[in-house]
C-alpha cells in the first residue's frame, strides 16, 4: 500500500495555501459561524484586508477549500486505480490512499466532509458534482472485479458508497493521541473491510 496521498491543503500561490491551513484551523477550533474573516486572517500572519484579495468571502474560502481538496482526492484515487494490476489490488490502493488522508489530515478532511452544509447552493452542488466523481471511480473498481469474477456485489453503487462511507468517517473520530491507531494501520483495516464488502476472493 505504498500509493501517496495528498497533503491537503495544495496551491501554486503560497499565501493561499497559508490561509487554507489557518482556515481549516479555525474551523475546526471555533466551528464556521463563529469564525470570522478576522480569525483567519490573524492565524496565516495577515491583515483582515488580506483575506479578501484571494476570496470574496468566508463562505468562498470554505468552497475553495473544499473543492482543492475533493479534487486532489479525485486524482490520487483514479491515479492509483489506474496503475493496479487487477481490481482488488486496485480497491485496496484506493481505499488504503483515501483512508490514510483521512487520517494524517483528519483536521483538514473533517471541514471539508463536515462543514458542507455552510455552503451556498451552486458551491453545494459543485462539490457535490465532485463527490459524484469520487464514487465514479470507485463504482468503476466494483464494476471491473465484479465482471472479471473476484468481486461478488449485486448493487455496485451501494457498495461503493458504503465503503467509501466508512472511509469519510475516519476525519470524524480519528486524532494522533488515539494509542495503537496509526494511520497506515487504518489504511490496511479499511482496505481488508473494503474487499470483504465486496466479497472478494480468498487466497
Amino acid at each position: 500500500m505504498s500509493t501517496p496521498t495528498p497533503a491537503l491543503p495544495e496551491h501554486d500561490n503560497p499565501t493561499v495555501v497559508r490561509l487554507f491551513e489557518a482556515a481549516a484551523d479555525a474551523f475546526a477550533d471555533k466551528g464556521f459561524h463563529a469564525t470570522t474573516t478576522r480569525d483567519i486572517a490573524s492565524r496565516a500572519g495577515l491583515s483582515p484586508a488580506g483575506v479578501y484579495v484571494h476570496f470574496a468571502s468566508k463562505e468562498d474560502l470554505l468552497f475553495q477549500l473544499s473543492r482543492v481538496g475533493h479534487e486532489a482526492a479525485r486524482d490520487a484515487l483514479a491515479a492509483a486505480a489506474a496503475q493496479a494490476a487487477s481490481p482488488t489490488a486496485a480497491l485496496q490502493e484506493v481505499i488504503s490512499a483515501f483512508a490514510t488522508w483521512h487520517a494524517e489530515q483528519h483536521q483538514v478532511a473533517r471541514i471539508v466532509q463536515y462543514e458542507f452544509r455552510h455552503l451556498s447552493p451552486d458551491h453545494q452542488r459543485e462539490v457535490l458534482t465532485l463527490r459524484r466523481e469520487i464514487d465514479a471511480v470507485v463504482e468503476r473498481i466494483i464494476t471491473d472485479g465484479v465482471r472479471t469474477g473476484e468481486f461478488a456485489v449485486d448493487d455496485v453503487r451501494a457498495t461503493a458508497l458504503a465503503a467509501l462511507s466508512l472511509v469519510v468517517d475516519v476525519a470524524r473520530w480519528y486524532h494522533p493521541g488515539i494509542k495503537r491507531t496509526t494511520p497506515q494501520s487504518i489504511a490496511d483495516t479499511y482496505a481488508a473491510l473494503a474487499l470483504r464488502l465486496v466479497g472478494a476472493r480468498e487466497d
